[in-house]
């Protein structure tokens, strides 16, 4: 993480608290339970000399001063001082948040000229419509809570790697049916920018109740299904792209509501995983130093990951 450090031994900056949590000690007493973050990246915090006061959130921007330390071979910052930082501070957001580095009206252009390309007409209709429905926070939305490409526009940014990909595997494979494909790629993740909660920093700070009742798989469906019913189209490549978002998860351990049981169903849903697999590891291994192997992932079956050097880990896509 970007600190400055103090004379004294202790460091301090400018972050956002990614988790703020009141919380008691064994013995009873009150402690602030802290993830923070900054575009470098993020650490757990407490503040132990606490007296609940409701100042503290999530999603806000603080000035933090205090010590890391090491826990269970892990840094932990150890607060001495903080307080919300006010409009005179001079900080720049974009130092903190973690952004798409390619603008999100640029990517939604890249992928809408995949979509006006289309030779199926049912599918371009109702892909443009859910598109251009959720235009205003699909430009910026992150594609997650805490995981793969959890930042401003990464939600896009996620989507348009996967189209590259899907592009890639049409070429090798030519009895894949791209439009389909696409259209899939394209919506699986959509009804994300309803399922999460994004906060003042533009990142997600938590689930919609609807989002955590119902989840944007079964929504993502329930939007291609809607779209069909207002554009009067009865075709079998509804229910194709409904199935393609219930099981792009791949199982139902992993949330997916049946398994892929076509072809693009199942390229979907392994390229899905691909791309989120890819950055996980980039993200892991961008913070240790060639020949060192970073902490354990769980997300990545609890692994740890060798940076060995022969490349860069930042995550970067050609699109």
């Amino acid at each position: 993480m970007n600190f400055s450090k103090l004379p004294n031994g202790m460091c301090e900056g400018f972050v956002v608290l990614k988790k703020c949590e009141e919380k008691k000690t064994k013995n009873g007493n009150d402690f602030l339970d802290l993830v923070i973050s900054d575009k470098g990246g993020e650490m757990p915090a407490k503040l132990w000399d606490y007296t609940p006061t409701g100042m503290f959130e999530q999603d806000m921007v603080v000035k933090i001063r205090g010590t890391v330390e090491q826990y269970n071979g892990k840094d932990q910052f150890r607060v001495s001082q903080i307080r919300p930082a006010g409009e005179s501070d001079n900080y720049n957001l974009a130092d903190l948040v973690e952004a798409s580095d390619i603008g999100g009206e640029q990517l939604y252009a890249m992928i809408m000229k995949r979509v006006n390309a289309f030779q199926n007409e049912e599918l371009k209709q109702i892909v443009t419509k859910i598109l251009t429905d959720k235009k205003g926070k699909l430009i910026s939305y992150p594609a997650a809570l805490r995981l793969h490409h959890a930042m401003v526009g990464g939600l896009l940014y996620h989507t348009m790697s996967i189209v590259r990909m899907a592009e890639e595997i049409c070429k090798i494979y030519p009895n894949v049916n791209r439009d389909l494909l696409l259209s899939g790629v394209i919506l699986h993740d959509v009804a994300k920018t309803w399922e999460l909660e994004t906060g003042k920093t533009g990142l997600a700070k938590g689930y919609t109740i609807e989002g955590e009742l119902i989840g944007h798989l079964v929504k993502g469906a329930m939007y291609v299904n809607d779209a069909a019913k207002e554009l009067n189209i009865d075709s079998p490549v509804v229910a194709l792209l409904e199935h393609m978002i219930l099981s792009h998860h791949g199982i139902p351990d992993y949330g997916a509501a049946v398994r892929p049981k076509f072809l693009e169903a199942e390229i979907l849903s392994d390229l899905d995983a691909l791309d989120a697999t890819i950055y996980e590891i980039n993200s892991a291994t961008s913070k240790v130093n060639p020949g060192e192997f970073s902490d354990r992932q769980w997300a990545l079956d609890n692994r740890k990951l060798l940076n060995h050097g022969l490349s860069s880990t930042e995550h970067k896509v050609n699109f």
